[in-house]
């Protein structure tokens, strides 16, 4: 089977390097050489201010809205992974979904605006697929109503938006560091911002909300990070051009594959500017029934897709929600091929080519 994702490891003697210094030293949790070496080299490679690792990324976004104290409405996104909506849910927060931009997926700044209350207290927006957002008009929009912004990086590391890290909009971004992702601590995530007093609330948080041995000064969480997963991180991070490489090579494979289509299909998108990073290669196919026939052709195959992401978050039995139409219908219409680096290019224009023979080549 050919699976959508694969994890990335590193050579093995590598990661045991790291190991064989956990086991002098006995130190493994709790703050940690490693921990805190990643947190600065993430800083460094990435371009930001303040790298904050937590256990995963589902709580990085928790921790990010508590340190922010959002609470009442936060107007967010439909098309996204469940985290995204169920991270605001967890922290008594009421998610409002704004729907989405038809082109790049990601949330619409216009329909956010036309739902800001006096019980709107920030916007959680998700750079989707890693397509950046509407960063410049969101900003003014969160400045002029008062609003905090935080954006769900999860898809987004290592893009960089008109010249910049796209993690340094907002008050805050948060990471994932799943297994699955373009780089990771096998589990993991991150808050990153360049306010030196939300990263040291954020520290507080994932640690009991503890200042000292012997002080706690506020409710806080266990969301910490262990130098085992550090290590993992720090053996992926110099590899970070070259994994973002692999992907852009299976990428342009699919490109140049499906220009055989009889009827092209569309995907997300990108801003001027961007520089990417391969995080996914979705495909908007005509209708669900198209979804459905491709995704059994390549299971027939031994090949695994993804509806990433599906259903849209305003359909949730645990939400209230107005109808959101054009979320509705991407989450109907898209399909995620396999992309991984080490993905041999063969295979992925056998992938392509049966995607055309399932929908028509020209």
């Amino acid at each position: 089977m050919i699976r959508v994702s694969r994890t990335v490891l590193p050579p093995l003697e590598e990661y045991v390097a790291y190991l064989e210094q956990l086991w002098d030293s006995a130190w493994v949790t709790n703050n940690g050489v490693l921990l805190r070496t990643l947190e600065s080299r993430l800083a460094e490679t990435l371009g930001v201010e303040h790298v904050v690792v937590v256990a995963n990324g589902t709580l990085a976004i928790q921790l990010a809205l508590r340190a922010l104290e959002l609470h009442g409405e936060v107007i967010t996104t439909p098309f996204s992974y469940v985290a995204t909506a169920s991270s605001l849910v967890w922290e008594g927060c009421r998610p409002v979904f704004a729907d989405i931009e038809a082109d790049t997926l990601t949330l619409d700044p216009a329909r956010a605006e036309a739902l800001v209350t006096p019980a709107t207290t920030g916007i959680l927006a998700t750079h989707v697929y890693g397509v950046p957002c509407d960063v410049e008009v969101l900003a003014r929009l969160a400045e002029r109503k008062g609003l905090r912004l935080v954006y769900d990086a999860a898809h987004a590391f290592g893009v960089r938006y008109r010249g910049r890290s796209l993690l340094t909009w907002g008050d805050a971004s948060t990471l994932s560091f799943h297994a699955t992702k373009l780089f990771h601590t096998v589990e993991g995530g991150a808050v990153v911002t360049a306010n030196p007093s939300l990263a040291e609330a954020v520290r507080r948080l994932r640690s009991f909300g503890q200042t000292s041995p012997d002080v706690f000064v506020e409710p806080g969480i266990n969301a910490k990070a262990s130098e085992f997963h550090a290590a993992m991180g720090l053996c992926l991070l110099p590899r970070l051009p070259a994994l973002i490489a692999g992907r852009r090579e299976i990428a342009e494979i699919y490109d140049r594959g499906l220009t055989r289509l009889a009827t092209p299909v569309e995907r997300p998108r990108l801003r001027p500017g961007t520089d990417w990073n391969y995080a996914y290669y979705p495909l908007l196919l005509p209708d669900e029934g198209s979804v459905l026939r491709v995704q059994q052709r390549l299971r027939n195959a031994e090949v695994e897709t993804r509806r990433y992401f599906y259903p849209s978050l305003s359909d949730l039995p645990y939400v209230s929600a107005a109808e959101t139409p054009i979320s509705r219908r991407a989450a109907a219409r898209v399909l995620c091929l396999p992309l991984w680096p080490g993905l041999e290019p063969a295979r992925a224009v056998a992938i392509a080519q049966l995607v055309v023979e399932e929908l028509g080549a020209a």
